[in-house]
């Protein structure tokens, strides 16, 4: 194995402090509390990986998960070809009409008890990091509910992709290829040896494992007859034989009677494949780059553990790189990393389901409905004049002031009960200077210049006793740039 890029050695023991223990907790979940960070600090860096990666790559019963969404409303739908056609038949077309309206109604309350059952999961869920990879592979192994409508098999997909998140890659790819799902999305349900349908075929290799360029047409289209008869009968994988092409195709060179399985196989011995994939998840939990050389070294680590992500993963996350300045507050919240660390680290409920749903949709991303087969740009996309704004007053909403939306906040406007309380609550008598200290660490969880810690001191008015002050100096961290920032 060659050596080792400088960036992935190991950081120094003597170097892990809190606050890299926070920058992991909110690159590998959902932003720590003090609590956690205090502990992930005082165990040290193996210790806090080795509890963040203690889950499961599978459920014990994967057909009966004990935390579920709420999918009431689907229930008794059809959920294969026959029993569709057996709800259809004798019914009038005005009929049939009527039906179709109910079951996409049904459909998209599930899809909404989803989203939030998700959301939720990431606040309070037993593995953060586990939901944070979820989260990362749905933007990846994009499927979108504007096309593919049925809120059980996106529910499946889920499934999938949380018990293939830390598992290995390659087996992920053959199982994200069978799913219901993504055989819908990406069209594959209808190729067929007769008429090829290149949709899976291109994107599996642009976008899943090898990127632009490693490839050729002629690659795709010999791919793409290799998953003919490829499909699903509601939730079950079917090969359908008669549309398979059972003729030789040339792929990498290779010639045979190729089928899918062949073409994942070939693709994962190309040069490129684990370069691309270990590139993409040090994108997403470091930082950007391009340099050839920790790129190369990074897929030189993926292919060394034949494509288990785990290794991978826990040398990213113990790397000198992922700890350095280049990746410490400088990636640009989500909005659903905004919501939910919001949620977390302020201890406050998520908001209702309309409100919720409205924040999401004007700050630019819904779970289950990614824009496009690429899933969400990130980074410097997700700031505009428009989504800042509902980001800023997503802030307030949180801690207790009005809804970015326009709606009236009922109940909320003045905090009550035990909970709500522990966002505003402070000891009387505190230095105001401490009190600003506390949140800042709370909430931003890295140090801010002292010209913005005095404009914080000074909007609690010597006041810290009063609610109203508590809470304008912690709507003002929310507003923070650096909040934006983890």
């Amino acid at each position: 194995m060659a050596k080792v890029h400088p960036l992935l050695l190991p950081i120094d023991p003597s170097q892990w402090d809190w606050y890299k223990a926070a920058h992991l907790l909110a690159r590998g979940g959902f932003g720590g509390t003090l609590a956690e960070i205090d502990r992930a600090a005082k165990e040290g860096l193996d210790a806090t990986l080795a509890r963040m990666f203690d889950f499961p790559d599978a459920p014990a019963d994967e057909q009966s998960p004990t935390d579920q969404p709420d999918l009431s409303s689907i229930d008794g739908l059809p959920r294969s070809e026959k029993a569709m056609r057996e709800l259809f038949a004798g019914k009038s077309e005005e009929e049939r009409k009527v039906l179709r309206q109910q079951m996409n109604a049904a459909q998209r309350e599930a899809l909404v008890q989803m989203a939030r059952w998700w959301m939720q999961r990431m606040i309070d869920g037993p593995h953060p990091l586990q939901e944070k990879l979820t989260l990362l592979w749905h933007g990846h192994f994009t499927t979108s509910a504007k096309d593919e409508r049925s809120a059980w098999l996106m529910w499946r997909q889920n499934e999938l992709l949380r018990r293939q998140a830390a598992g290995n890659f390659e087996t992920f790819v053959r199982q994200i290829s069978r799913d219901p799902a993504m055989l819908d999305y990406l069209n594959n349900q209808q190729n067929r040896k007769r008429s090829p349908n290149e949709n899976y075929a291109r994107e599996l290799m642009e976008l899943f494992t090898l990127g632009i360029g490693q490839y050729s047409e002629r690659d795709i289209k010999e791919s793409a007859r290799a998953f003919t008869g490829w499909g699903h009968d509601g939730e079950r994988f079917v090969f359908r034989a008669n549309d398979h092409d059972n003729n030789p195709k040339t792929f990498f060179g290779q010639t045979a009677n190729l089928d899918g399985d062949d073409i994942i196989s070939l693709i994962f011995h190309h040069p490129r494949s684990a370069e691309y994939v270990a590139g993409r998840l040090w994108s997403w939990l470091a930082y950007e780059t391009d340099d050839p050389a920790l790129l190369r070294s990074l897929g030189e680590v993926f292919r060394s553990s034949r494509f288990e992500l785990r290794p991978l993963l826990r040398q990213i996350f113990a790397s000198q790189g992922f700890y350095s300045p280049a990746a410490i507050g400088t990636q640009i919240k989500s909005p659903v990393q905004l919501i939910v660390g919001s949620a977390r680290l302020l201890d406050v409920p998520l908001p209702p389901t309309g409100p919720l749903r409205n924040m999401l949709e004007q700050m630019g991303q819904v779970p289950f409905f990614p824009p496009n087969v690429k899933g969400w740009p990130g980074g410097r996309a997700w700031i505009n004049t428009s989504t800042l704004f509902v980001r800023y007053n997503t802030g307030t909403w949180l801690s207790g002031g009005g809804a970015p939306t326009g709606e009236v906040r009922p109940g909320i406007r003045k905090l009550s009960g035990d909970r709500a309380m522990k966002a505003v609550a402070v000891e009387t008598g505190r230095d105001v200077g401490v009190i600003v200290d506390h949140w800042v660490r709370r909430l931003i969880q890295r140090p801010v210049a002292a010209a913005k810690r005095e404009i914080l001191i000074q909007s609690l008015n010597n006041r810290p006793d009063r609610e109203e002050n508590i809470r304008r100096m912690i709507q003002l961290i929310l507003s923070m740039p650096e909040y934006q920032l983890t």
